[in-house]
């Protein structure tokens, strides 16, 4: 007997039975049933991940933004109003900059562009207080900002509504 013949066996055909075929499908049911769950929770634990950043990299930025308005007001580079806090009055003097009437030599700018909230589905943005509104508010007085949150509803993976971080 060749070696041909002992991998095709005595009747000569190649293949799986039935029941292998079976038995391996129903291995892989197994396996990609405890597959799909998991990265599905991976993958929404990565978009809270790039939450958590972007409120940070946002909040630094606000803050960084009243530290130069207090510099320049303590310097006297700047003359304030009685009602002025010196937090931005929109997001996007964040991205432009000022220099605070010499403060610095250049445009002072806080972020490269404002991030996008991972959980925004409807592109409303992020929502925003200012330093007059309550802490847990969800209406925007537009003075200033304060403060940014997510306006997403969804419950996180720990229990918390995204709109509390």
């Amino acid at each position: 007997m060749n070696l041909s013949q002992r991998i095709l066996g005595r009747s000569g055909q190649r293949g799986l039975t039935l029941l292998e075929m079976v038995l391996a499908m129903a291995i892989l049911a197994v396996l990609a049933s405890a597959i799909v769950p998991m990265s599905e929770v991976a993958a929404r634990r990565g978009k809270e991940i790039e939450l958590r950043r972007s409120l940070r990299d946002i909040r630094t930025a606000i803050d960084a933004y009243k530290a130069d308005f207090d510099k320049a007001v303590e310097e006297k580079k700047i003359i304030t109003a009685i009602d002025e806090t010196g937090y931005p009055e929109e997001l996007e003097i964040l991205v432009e900059g000022d220099d605070w009437k010499g403060l610095y030599p250049y445009k002072r700018k806080y972020l490269r562009r404002i991030p996008r909230d991972p959980f925004d589905e409807y592109d409303e943005g992020w929502g925003m207080r200012s330093y007059k509104d309550d802490p847990d508010t969800t209406f925007y007085s537009g003075d200033d900002i304060y403060d940014v949150y997510s306006q997403s509803t969804k419950t996180a993976l720990d229990g918390t509504l995204y709109n509390t971080w």
